[in-house]
């Protein structure tokens, strides 16, 4: 027996939800950095709900959903790379990651 597509649709709103909530609460970049890979999570999971549901339609349409995921899953492994790397570089010049001390980084 599987879930229905609503059900996974519906988990990848919550999670969404969670993570903008992440975005625009916290403090530390890292958590912030953390909540905006949730989100990416989330609109993954609705692809693959999606991709799956039209799987009765044709492969196209299956291998189409699939083929984004993948696309965003290689986006988001760079931009982890890329974006701790930046962590990184400013916490040891400036020994935080407060994102209200990081508005006035001047490189």
């Amino acid at each position: 027996m599987t879930a229905p597509t609503e059900a996974y649709v519906a988990l990848s709103a919550v999670l969404f939800a969670i993570g903008a909530v992440g975005v625009l609460t916290r403090r530390s970049a890292i958590l912030v950095f953390l909540s905006v890979e949730l989100m990416l999570n989330a609109a993954n999971l609705a692809l693959v709900a999606y991709a799956r549901h039209w799987a009765g339609t044709g492969a196209l349409a299956a291998m189409s959903g699939q083929t984004a995921v993948f696309v965003i899953l290689a986006v988001a492994a760079a931009e982890v790379a890329v974006g701790l790397g930046i962590l990184v570089a400013i916490f040891r010049d400036r020994r935080s990651t407060d994102v209200d001390a990081l508005s006035e980084v001047r490189l």
